[in-house]
């Protein structure tokens, strides 16, 4: 199952409530502000374990756009437009964390 995290982790805790709930075959994908937590100086411990097993992908527009570009945290995969569909497709379900 694919989980999209709009949110940055500054604003709401949906990042938390998503990675408490996640089952082992589940990726994430952050988008709009919630590609924040990619970033190395955020609260992106939370996300560390999940990105070093190659579950966790940034919206790489939405990286640019916040200019952390420079920032992603290791092992955290940027895909852009075409490869957030690819993951609609591999994983069918999607489910967003608002």
């Amino acid at each position: 199952m694919l989980h999209t995290v709009n949110k940055s982790v500054f604003e709401r805790n949906s990042l938390q409530s998503c990675v408490n709930t996640i089952d082992d075959s589940s990726v994430i994908l952050l988008i709009e502000d919630g590609v924040i937590s990619a970033a190395n100086n955020t609260k992106s411990s939370v996300l560390a374990d999940l990105a070093a097993e190659g579950r966790v992908y940034a919206l790489q527009g939405d990286v640019d756009a916040r200019g952390i570009s420079s920032k992603v945290a290791d092992n955290i995969q940027l895909v852009d437009y075409e490869g957030f569909v690819d993951l609609v497709v591999e994983h069918g379900t999607a489910v967003s964390w608002l």
